[in-house]
């Protein structure tokens, strides 16, 4: 055995091995992804020890300059470890500001310690320091349990290779994909004397087999045979609404789902709408569509969408000021604004209303980045690609909502392009999940494709 190899510890005797004894306690020991994904993530772990590589501290100070979210949870995070530890060092456990009763510690590991990451996997990297720092505490007290949380998938495979256990963070996340809302129901059976009540009068207080599956702002598709109608119901007035395919800006829904998320953007007392679908299935040209028929309604139609860049270039790779640099991103919401100026003539009015708006700068793109510390006051906000983003990025946005404020997110769940989330962790979701039922919110998904043949034939089969 070699000077820097591991030794055994006062808890081991020759004849128990760390797994013969008892573990008494818990110690996370959390990456740099966890942090930055959720800066209060120190108090997230109850009465628990939480534990961090040294090697994290230095992550976070190369995240703490910046505009992004991350930069923010970056500064977020380092601000609560220096409050925690203003009366004492961070080399003994401290306590943390939980109501359980958590402790926290910062863990060294030096580049003269033996590294059984760097010795497996045959190179150095901040990865393996971090491993090496959760593999030292399983060392040195076989009684506490050592877990390793990471929102890195590789990192997670890496920890249990070297017999070191390891998990998602799961705080925000939808805990059962099985039951993700779709925002519809359909009801079969239906009287058919009530579905000709509500054609005739509009709205109806009672439909004979609602009651089981009455749920505040949802919609549901009432059928009897071939007689059928749209209905959507709205706990506050305690009846059901007929929905009809009305036209926005030239757009007119193809489908009972389209139809129904038409209805959630032009709904005035619905101040925030999420709708999901596959590519094709008119998410975005539906949210655009809206927004155009509402303009009178507001001063200003913003369009966003978070900026995952290709090749590991950030914006300041691309030439131009913030716009210029937005730009190409931007891209996919202006072909389905020129779609819907498409649908009138080159003259007609409603045409020169898009050039109008564009030129007066009511129609407008907003990088995310800068959207903290704003109050989006008389404004349809539009968000594209919303899967990218974090719980909390979300709820920077939401909060941003003043008087007369709509915000629209759309997305698909099954595609998303940042590393550290997935279909239970993304805002997107996180916001379905929570908000469900709510007065002020809708949520529709989307599941019949309309962009063409050729596209569902690629979202089915490959």
């Amino acid at each position: 055995m070699t000077a820097n190899a591991p030794t055994s510890t006062a808890h081991q005797t020759e004849s128990q091995s760390p797994r013969d004894i008892k573990k008494t306690t818990k110690t996370f020991v959390l990456d740099t992804s966890v942090l930055l994904f959720d800066h209060s993530a120190l108090s997230r772990f109850e009465e628990n020890r939480v534990a961090i590589p040294i090697t994290v501290l230095e992550e976070l100070d190369q995240f703490k300059v910046g505009n992004e979210t991350k930069n923010f949870e970056a500064r977020e995070c380092i601000r609560i470890i220096d409050r925690l530890s203003k009366t004492q060092t961070l080399q003994d456990w401290i306590e943390l500001d939980n109501e359980e009763g958590g402790l926290l510690k910062i863990v060294l590991h030096r580049e003269s310690d033996y590294s059984e990451a760097n010795e497996v996997f045959g190179s150095r990297s901040n990865d393996h320091r971090i491993l090496d720092a959760a593999l030292k505490m399983q060392r040195e007290d076989p009684t506490t349990q050592v877990t390793l949380v990471t929102k890195d998938i590789n990192l997670r495979l890496k920890a249990k290779a070297l017999q070191l256990p390891a998990e998602d963070y799961k705080n925000g996340q939808v805990k059962d994909l099985k039951l993700r809302y779709s925002g519809r129901t359909l009801i079969e059976g239906i009287d058919a004397d009530d579905i000709r009540k509500l054609y005739v009068q509009g709205s109806s207080r009672k439909i004979t087999m609602l009651d089981p599956y009455r749920q505040n702002n949802h919609y549901y598709v009432l059928r009897n045979g071939s007689a059928s109608a749209l209905g959507y119901y709205s706990e506050p007035s305690r009846s059901i609404e007929r929905i009809d395919k009305n036209y926005a800006y030239g757009i007119k829904p193809r489908n009972a789902e389209q139809a129904f998320a038409l209805h959630a953007i032009m709904n005035p007392n619905v101040p925030l709408v999420t709708i999901c679908g596959v590519a094709g299935t008119g998410k975005t040209l539906l949210a655009l569509a809206g927004a155009l028929e509402q303009r009178n309604k507001f001063d200003q139609i913003i369009l966003a969408r978070p900026i995952v860049a290709l090749s590991n270039r950030d914006l300041g790779f691309l030439p131009g000021d913030a716009e210029e640099k937005i730009n190409p991103y931007m891209q996919p919401l202006w072909d389905n604004l020129n779609f819907i100026k498409s649908q009138f003539g080159e003259h007609e009015r409603k045409s020169r209303v898009i050039d109008e708006l564009k030129a007066q700068n009511k129609i407008t793109i907003c990088p995310l980045a800068y959207i903290r510390g704003r109050s989006l006051t008389n404004a349809i906000f539009i968000i594209d690609e919303a899967q990218n983003l974090t719980p909390h990025e979300v709820k920077t946005i939401i909060t941003r909502a003043g008087e007369n404020c709509k915000i629209i997110l759309t997305g698909d769940v099954r595609q998303i392009d940042t590393p550290y989330l997935d279909e239970q962790s993304n805002g997107l979701s996180y916001v379905i999940d929570r908000l469900r039922g709510k007065d002020l919110y809708a949520h529709i998904t989307l599941e019949k494709g309309e962009r063409s043949e050729l596209a569902n034939l690629a979202n089915s089969f490959l």
